[in-house]
């Protein structure tokens, strides 16, 4: 068989290769030949088994627990029924329509683009193979990109293969509520799926071997969030070590240490999230000097270019803080900016990240800690969800906003908050961030009242006045 040649070839068909494949036949005016190359259902993580199917979990599960209850006088919380199978259908339905839309009849729009599927392998520099069963295809390229993404990674414990477990991949499987549910980790796909679980009825136990959960956050988020998570009847074990797991008649057990104690925990169902690994395992990065770290990540500069100067990559396989759909896709953009000839860099401090439980937390930017590293000082200012009317119309008392700020100049290094709808406002702090405003940019600003987002205002007053001694509108 002969060997087909292209411009640009991707492997990895999720959000970092569309992305990168739209923009380079965009650059190119459709005159550059592409090979999309992928595995498993189009549309990688993202679509598939992580953004949206977990937020429409947690959006209808917030709905379905909150009816329940009414914080206003004069009106009483619904009865609300639950029909588990058939929302997990409504999910996956929804799901499929999604991937339609949003990337097979997309992709159908751009005829220099060739779908290829199967597993890739890196050859040479300048060549890559894909099976498919017993068909095998060879192809050239100019340029390479690699977007392979990740799979859930899970830790070696003891018995957890022979116990069974889910991941965050496959637990949209379910068609059942497992009455006792026990997860494994305590950071953003934990706690989303935790609570999302927790809101529908399950009994949701979270188990963390870090001090805090949500780790990546400010420490007086995690410490609130937590607060928020027990109250609705999430229980959570920190500081521990799960060393055994093992069947006991129809009940999973999960035996975990702390300093001091030993317990057996039992579940219906356990779900491991634990973190993610990149699926950079079989594709010979070697063979094209293409150098990675040693868990497999793939090292690149800010081009998104590799050791190897004709090959790039993007995506959850790339060596970062943040692994993000959005973030995949911007490097994608970006890789495939500079493939096509023109010059673009990736900036990883103003892109905002969000942990979808109610309320959310969103932050952007350094944290305080990071900003005594960095500059041997800091200057923040908290403010409470108390201190801003919109919290006390939504009978709001858990939550904040923080603003952290360059000590010399008041330009903002960092917004962090845990509020109703942070998500949707969080990106005030990352465009301030970007564009290096100071507190009295966004203090000149005027804002919505009464919303939320006046958290940012507010804690930047705060800088230069008390606020409790000022009226609502203030400027």
């Amino acid at each position: 068989m002969g060997i087909k040649e292209y411009d640009l070839a991707i492997i990895g068909y999720g959000a970092a290769g569309f992305s990168a494949a739209i923009k380079y036949s965009e650059l190119t005016e459709g005159s550059g030949k592409v090979a999309l190359i992928g595995k498993g259902p189009i549309g990688g993580t993202c679509v598939n088994v992580g953004c949206v199917p977990s937020k429409y979990l947690l959006e209808a599960s917030h709905k379905y627990f909150y009816s329940k209850f009414s914080k206003y006088a004069g009106i009483k919380g619904v009865s609300a029924e639950i029909n588990f199978g058939a929302l997990i259908e409504s999910l996956n339905d929804f799901v499929q329509n999604m991937r339609k839309s949003k990337y097979e009849d997309v992709i159908s729009n751009y005829e220099n683009v060739e779908i290829i599927k199967g597993d890739a392998n890196i050859i040479s520099d300048s060549r890559v193979v894909v099976k498919n069963g017993k068909e095998e295809l060879k192809l050239s390229f100019k340029n390479l990109l690699i977007s392979v993404g990740s799979r859930p990674s899970v830790p070696p414990i003891e018995g957890l293969k022979d116990t069974g477990y889910l991941t965050s991949d496959d637990v949209w499987k379910l068609r059942e509520l497992p009455n006792k549910i026990g997860i494994i980790g305590g950071g953003a796909i934990g706690l989303e799926i935790g609570q999302a679980l927790a809101h529908l009825g399950a009994n949701v136990t979270i188990i963390e071997a870090l001090p805090r959960i949500a780790y990546t956050t400010e420490p007086e988020i995690s410490e609130i969030l937590e607060d928020i998570l027990k109250e609705e009847g999430i229980k959570i074990y920190k500081r521990v070590r799960v060393s055994k797991v093992y069947k006991s008649g129809n009940e999973k057990v999960v035996k975990i240490l702390s300093h001091d104690k030993e317990l057996n925990l039992n579940f219906d169902e356990i779900i491991v999230a634990t973190g993610r690994r990149p699926n950079t395992d079989n594709l010979n990065l070697e063979v094209a000097n293409i150098k990675a770290n040693e868990k497999g990540y793939i090292l690149t500069n800010e081009r998104m270019q590799t050791s190897n100067p004709k090959i790039y990559a993007a995506g959850d396989c790339v060596s970062k803080k943040l692994m993000l759909e959005t973030v995949a896709a911007r490097e994608g953009v970006v890789a495939a900016t500079n493939i096509a000839g023109k010059e673009s860099k990736m900036d990883y401090l103003p892109v905002p990240w969000a942990i979808f439980t109610h309320p959310s937390v969103a932050s952007v930017g350094y944290t305080e800690d990071e900003v005594v590293e960095k500059y041997n000082a800091c200057s923040c200012r908290i403010i409470e969800i108390t201190d801003i009317p919109k919290g006390l119309i939504l009978k709001e008392d858990k939550g904040l906003v923080k603003v952290v700020i360059h000590p010399e100049n008041g330009k903002i290094l960092g917004v962090h908050s845990l509020a109703p709808n942070s998500i949707e406002f969080i990106i005030e702090g990352a465009m301030a961030i970007k564009y290096g405003l100071t507190i009295w940019d966004i203090i000149e600003t005027t804002h919505i009242f009464p919303s939320i987002s006046e958290g940012i205002k507010l804690a930047s007053q705060a800088f230069i006045r008390n606020i409790k001694a000022m009226s609502c509108c203030v400027e």
